[in-house]
Parts: structure tokens; sequence; C-alpha cells
């Protein structure tokens, strides 16, 4: 029964890929579509235009070299025909017609033109393509942007800012030790794909079916419950690139991904926290686990290596963002390894800390804003980010009831507190309430347009 689920996703994932290319011929329905070729920066109206000037100076060029002979014959028989013409038929109705005959012979070329070019190129039937090129342009204009966490922070954060730039560089913990990527870290030797996982479904294009597919976990067969078919593909594709790395670059290319996501490091890590009771505790899962105070937190080996190409994406970038997510489990861990730290510690460019909006038992009950940010500035030994954000608004009584079960409240603002650790508040509305669950989630659209918002106005100001 497993197989026969596991093949079913393999061939939902076939098809899928597909439907990226599968076009059908479809006549325009708009006319204004046509206009839309006018704007600026499409980088199209240029080369055609260079065309027609090479056409130009090609038969210049033909008409010098045989010394004018046959163009000077072809004019004159192309003025005799005219002047015939205009004998039988007078110039104000043959000149409106031979300009209506060439208008329209422009208009068909041009529209069997695009119409083979859109055949080829259109991504999808519900999207005319000068939608598609003007919605790449303006992506790729887009900042450099650098986002580090993890866990399902992260992803949220990655699907609104997808909309707004190409140039999206995801850096993710390799630390998880639970669930399916724990399995697979322990059996098989592999780094823990969850988080990338999350990620790399958060910034594909067709992002609703890959992630119902990568989320989708086996509920039976030996060996297979309890996996998700992400974390399986992911392992797959390590084992046949040869590392983590390359897996997620060469999944990224298929299921055309929006941007770069990254592991801080490719060595294997595994996290250790110290907490106020005096014990001292091994592995992401069991420091939530273990219901403690958080005194310090560290991982073994103490300074993993970098990957290269994480600590570049960080030199290259125009705006940082940490988080959100689970502070000691998904951001902290990525800070722990000191090419990252320093990276960001270096660049003078607006960097921005996303605070959770609820606490997290097993990390930071009775945690407030100012308890993050000093965690964080703990944990690398010096501040990184130069403003925070905040969630204005509280959720509603059931939410605070259904959390307050769990032991868990909104993170308190303590503005005194901030102002003393010289970072700048931005105060904020980015929250969802499920009203049937009471879970409470950034949305992902408010929170990438306010942090844009804010990236400009740093920029204006400060850098």
């Amino acid at each position: 029964m497993s197989n026969v689920i596991f093949k079913q996703a393999l061939r939902t994932l076939k098809q899928d890929s597909q439907m990226v290319w599968s076009f059908k011929p479809r006549t325009p329905q708009r006319v204004n579509s046509w206009f839309k070729w006018l704007a600026p920066g499409l980088l199209v109206k240029r080369w055609l235009l260079i065309s027609v000037g090479g056409v130009l100076l090609t038969s210049l060029g033909l008409a010098i070299w045989v010394k004018l002979t046959p163009i000077f014959l072809l004019i004159q028989f192309i003025g005799n025909i005219l002047e015939a013409i205009t004998t039988i038929i007078p110039n104000y109705v043959s000149g409106p017609i031979a300009i209506g005959l060439g208008l329209f012979l422009i208009f068909l070329g041009q529209t069997r033109s695009m119409g083979a070019i859109t055949e080829v190129l259109k991504p999808s039937q519900d999207e005319e393509l000068i939608d598609v090129l003007l919605a790449h342009r303006k992506l790729n204009r887009g900042p450099k942007i650098v986002a580090i966490g993890g866990g399902t922070g992260l992803s949220t954060l990655l699907r609104g800012l997808k909309e707004y730039s190409a140039h999206l560089t995801a850096i993710v913990t390799v630390a998880d030790d639970g669930g399916s990527s724990g399995r697979l870290r322990r059996e098989i030797g592999v780094l823990p794909p969850g988080d990338i996982r999350n990620c790399i479904a958060a910034l594909a294009d067709q992002e609703k079916l890959l992630t119902e597919l990568f989320q989708y976990r086996f509920k039976a067969g030996d060996g297979l419950n309890g996996h998700s078919f992400g974390n399986l593909f992911l392992t797959a594709m390590s084992d046949i690139t040869g590392d983590l790395e390359q897996a997620i670059a060469a999944s990224s290319q298929v299921l055309a991904v929006r941007g770069r996501v990254l592991p801080a490091t490719l060595c294997d890590v595994r996290l250790w926290a110290e907490l106020e009771d005096g014990r001292t505790i091994e592995g992401e899962s069991s420091i939530t686990q273990a219901n403690g105070q958080i005194k310090k937190i560290g991982c073994i080996p103490s300074n993993p290596p970098a990957l290269p190409k994480a600590v570049q994406a960080i030199a290259e970038a125009d705006y940082i963002i940490i988080g959100p997510g689970s502070l000691y489990t998904s951001v902290i861990p990525n800070l722990l390894v000191p090419e990252i730290a320093e990276a960001i510690a270096q660049k003078q460019v607006p960097c921005i800390y996303v605070c959770n909006i609820m606490t997290q038992p097993g990390e930071t009950q009775s945690y407030t804003v100012a308890d993050h940010i000093r965690a964080i500035d703990a944990a690398c030994g010096r501040p990184l980010f130069n403003a925070v954000l905040v969630q204005r608004k509280v959720p509603t009584a059931n939410a605070l009831i259904r959390y307050a079960q769990e032991g868990s409240h909104p993170v308190f603002l303590d503005r005194e507190a901030i102002g003393q650790l010289e970072r700048r508040i931005v105060l904020t509305n980015v929250m969802d309430e499920d009203p049937e669950t009471g879970y409470v989630r950034h949305n992902p659209e408010r929170l990438a347009r306010v942090l844009l918002r804010w990236y400009s106005r740093a920029q204006a100001v400060e850098f």
C-alpha cells in the first residue's frame, strides 16, 4: 500500500512539472495587453528597433556594394507601378487604402509572431505573456534579500517575499533532530531536510500543490510510516548528487523555485542547552521537551564551518531579515556558525529581527521582546540587527485562552528596555488568526509588505 502511495506522489510531481511546459495557442482577449509592450524596462522594444536598424543597414550595404544599379531599377519599377495606379485611382483613395493595408499587414505579422512566442513561453493559460514579463522585470529589480531562520516561520516569510524580489536567499538551520528529519539523520546519516523542504515548497511557483505533496506523510508501510514525501525526495537527491547543497540546487531547478535555499553549514551540528536549574540538554527536540528556562545555548562542534555560498550571499545582500521562528531552535542555531554571524556584523545594510507573536513553552516562556533581543546578542557576542518588528494587536480572547492552556502568551513589548538596547521598534499588524483552531501566525503578504516598506525608509534615511 505504501509503495502505491509513493508512486502516486511521484506521478503527481511529474504531472505538475509537465503542466509548466504544456501550452495551447490562445487568441489574446484584451486589446490593452498590446499597450503593455510599450512599458519601459521590458528590454524588448530596443532589440526590435536594433533588428530593424540592422535590416536597413544591410540593405544600404548591398546597395553600395552593387553600385545602386539593381536597387535603382527596382525603385524605378515600383515608381512606375505607383504612378500608373494613381492615374487610375485618386491619391485621396489609394493613399488611405495603402496605409490601411500596411497597418493590417503589420498587425497580422506582429500578432502571429507574438502568438508563436507566447505559445512556447507562456507559463499558464490564465496569464498573458506581457504580464509575466512585467512581473519578471519587477522581481529582478527587487533588492537582494537574505532571510535567516528555520521552521514554519521562515517559510511563511519567504512565501510573502517572493512576490517582491527574485533575489532571495534563505539560510536555514540544519540542527533538527526530531520527527521524520531526525529519523533520516540517525538511520541514513543525512543532514535534516525538514526546514529546507518547507522553504523550497514556499518558494516554488506551483506552491499549493508542491506544499501538499512535500508535506504529505505516509501513514503506513514498514520504514515509510511517519516520513514526509519532501524529506524522502531531498534525501534521495542528496544520495544522487553527493551532498545536501547539490540536492537543494537540483531540486530548486526541477521545481522552478524563485530564489535560493542554503543550509547554514554542511556540518553535522547538534545543539546543547544549559538550563537555569543546572541541567545540560543535548538535541534540539530534547531542549524543548525539557521544559526549562534556557540559560545558555551552543552546538557541537562549537565552531562549525559555514557554507561558503551562504557567507557570500550575506556579503552581497542589500537587506537582511532574521526570523521569525523558534528563538533557540530555529533562529539562533544559524548564528552559532561564527562565519554567518561575522558576515552579518560586517554588513552596513538594513537588518531587522522579526519577533515571534507568542512565547513558546520550553524555550521562551515569560520572555519579552527585549529578552528575545538579549538572547540573540548573547549567542552572537554582539548586536547584529538595528530594528525589531513587533505585532501591535493582541489575539482574541478565545486564542489567548487556548494558548494559556499550553503556557503561552503574547510577547510583551517593553519599549524602555528595547530603547536601552538601541533598537528601533517597527510596530505593525501582520497577524492572522485561525477562527477554528485559535492558532496565530504571521500573514505572509502583510509581513513582506511591511518589511519592504521599512527597508525603503531605512535605506533612504541611514544607508
